[in-house]
């Protein structure tokens, strides 16, 4: 690398306030993966849409909470959204964002999902732009590509599991056929990876 490179890449820290996941059919292993390697001083908020199972209750803010150090809540429409705090989607209610609270809704499935992963990215990309981070999981079909394709649009950054390393690798294929995807990883170096990229380290200071 150059020494204009060098410099560019030493003077400009990544500021990220929001990650969102999407994980569908063997995503609730991967969930447990990725939020179980966050820290207790990670700052951004994680926005999480599991399908499920639209005629029983979800458990999966309790199993999350057991391994997270972060505070881990089902959303509630109308809430404020609080870093360092981890907001599942109800069942069969659509999670969007907008004016930094969360907005739950009934309106048509996408994909035959309800809730949509393309919906909730596509409403991070507009309201947080380049400081967020999508992060795609296990799961069959393609919800959540278009919505990678909204979250690199605005200037966010876009990360899939490695197909390879998925229980089920249609929703990262997916996501990567749009040429919008900048980091394919391993299940466990994801959660390392939001680490880096969203809590400078002290290495990167003037």
């Amino acid at each position: 690398m150059d020494d204009t490179g060098r410099s560019r890449r030493n003077s400009v820290v990544p500021q990220f306030d929001m990650v969102a996941i999407g994980a569908s059919a063997g995503g609730v292993e991967a969930l447990h993966v990725v939020v179980s390697a966050l820290p207790v001083s990670f700052p951004a908020a994680v926005l999480i849409v599991q399908h499920m199972d639209p005629r029983h209750k979800s458990m999966l803010a309790g199993l999350l909470a057991r391994r997270s150090k972060l505070d881990v809540r089902q959303a509630v429409n109308g809430e404020t959204i609080h870093p360092a705090t981890v907001h599942i989607a109800q069942p069969d209610m659509h999670l969007i964002v907008r004016s930094g609270h969360l907005v739950l809704t009934d309106t048509k499935l996408v994909h035959f999902s309800r809730p949509s992963i393309d919906l909730l990215f596509e409403s991070v990309a507009d309201e947080y732009g380049d400081r967020a981070i999508s992060v795609i999981l296990s799961g069959s079909g393609v919800d959540g590509a278009a919505g990678t394709r909204a979250i690199k649009a605005k200037g966010g950054t876009t990360i899939i599991q490695d197909p390879a390393s998925a229980a089920h690798a249609g929703m990262p294929q997916a996501a990567r056929a749009t040429g919008c995807v900048d980091l394919t990883l391993p299940l466990e170096e994801i959660g390392p990876a939001l680490v880096s990229l969203v809590t400078p380290s002290a290495g990167d200071g003037p």
